[in-house]
């Protein structure tokens, strides 16, 4: 590798961790031993809210009716955007069956969940489309049951935009509740609700860190970190078009990793020069967000050519990977390891957050060298199935027998010799 870096991140301190993870740690404690009366606590102590904890319908159609009409249709947008390409992921799984050997046959089926719990970020940002990506993509892959729940805001509730969405994409219970506390209530099956089987849906360090100690009892949709993006670009990338694209994802928090990856010195220095003053002309709190996680977390690599690039990429494992270079079908059929792809200029990171359809729940902090975005398939167990008659019968029992009297396991040594002697299976 010959990569040259421009710019390099500052390194996060370690210590922060172990505090959250003892601090989470202790509220999980709290709510398994006193339920309901401790998630009340919670938020009210964390959110500042004393107000009801599962929304009513009639609260929902009120705050559905306060939503501006044209904010109405471009959620609808988005929603069938999002639920149509679920919809195609649903399609591509299948039940399945086939005979191995005569006498012997296996399958597949796919079986959803039972409940899913469905975690919308809140804190200084709307998430009205996190409400639609998870809430929808646990609707199609058929979940029974599907639990949301979102921040409130001091003195006013959940969003009327976030509600209506949640709603839209078709929540069975809405819970007025944030961090660790809602992950626990949905995890435990408070508020009427039914434990989850799955909790999905991004959020801050604490929610993240909640699921991650959650996980086993429970699925998860992925073990989650600040958002990040990486940008390929080359000669023909506009610095200006760049430039925003990673200042729009850096405003996302402080924390997040935005990489720039080019072969071409020109636009690298021209990218340097102007994310700062775009920051600055972003709101106050998003500048101050945006300008904090260029100067402590954006990178700038200087590759030799295309090849060198895709291998940067590939090493990096970023969440969002956009490329902005000639002979897009190179890129889309070389490069192997990210959460989301965008190819070429005329698309765009927020196109995916917002409305295009695919998922936006995305591995962060390397994940996607594992693993891929929220799915219906996260939603969905493929489960297996076997039976046999005696024509089958007899010759696994005989491999199986051998092989587990090597093993030394002679029970399943017996077990597969007593077909052998009675010739067919025992009666139930």
């Amino acid at each position: 590798m010959t990569e040259t870096y421009l710019k390099r991140a500052q390194p996060r301190p370690a210590e922060e961790q172990q505090a959250l993870t003892e601090r989470v740690a202790g509220m999980l404690d709290q709510i398994a031993a006193t339920g309901e009366a401790a998630v009340a606590d919670f938020a009210r102590a964390l959110d500042g809210w004393d107000g009801e904890i599962v929304l009513s319908r009639a609260e929902l159609d009120r705050a559905a009716a306060r939503v501006p009409d044209q904010l109405r249709d471009d959620i609808r947008f988005a929603h069938q955007n999002i639920r149509r390409f679920a919809e195609a992921q649903r399609s591509t799984l299948n039940d399945m069956q086939v005979e191995l050997m005569p006498g012997m046959w296996a399958g597949q089926k796919q079986i959803p969940v039972t409940a899913a719990g469905c975690y919308v970020p809140g804190g200084r940002y709307t998430h009205i489309s996190s409400a639609l990506m998870t809430v929808t993509t646990a609707r199609v892959a058929g979940v029974s049951q599907v639990v949301a729940a979102s921040p409130p805001r001091q003195g006013a509730g959940i969003p009327d935009a976030v509600l209506y969405a949640m709603d839209l994409a078709g929540a069975d219970t809405i819970l007025a509740l944030g961090g660790v506390q809602a992950v626990a209530a949905m995890a435990g099956g408070l508020f009427g609700t039914r434990p989850a089987d799955v909790l999905a849906g991004p959020g801050n360090a604490f929610v993240a860190e909640a699921k991650r100690q959650l996980f086993g009892a429970h699925g998860i949709d992925m073990f989650a970190g600040p958002t990040d993006v990486l940008i390929v670009a080359d000669s023909s990338a506009d610095a200006d078009t760049v430039a925003w694209d990673l200042i729009s994802q850096a405003e996302h928090g402080p924390d997040s990793p935005v990489w720039l990856v080019t072969d071409d010195r020109a636009l690298a220095e021209a990218v340097l020069r102007r994310a700062p003053e775009l920051a600055a002309q972003l709101p106050e709190v998003n500048a101050a967000a945006a300008r904090t996680a260029w100067d402590e977390r954006a990178e700038v690599i200087l590759c030799a050519g295309r090849d060198e690039m895709a291998a940067v990429a590939d090493r990096y494992a970023p969440e969002h990977l956009h490329v902005q270079a000639r002979d897009l079908d190179w890129w889309l059929g070389r490069l192997r390891v990210y959460g989301a792809l965008f190819l070429g200029a005329e698309t765009t990171v927020a196109f995916g957050d917002k409305a295009a359809g695919p998922n936006h729940v995305l591995p962060t902090s390397g994940a996607a060298r594992y693993t891929g975005g929220l799915s219906v398939q996260k939603f969905i167990k493929t489960v297996t199935w076997q039976r046999c008659d005696t024509r089958g019968m007899v010759p696994l029992a005989e491999a199986t027998a051998r092989i587990s009297r090597l093993e030394g396991m002679a029970g399943h040594a017996t077990a597969a010799e007593l077909r052998l002697k009675k010739g067919t299976v025992p009666a139930q």
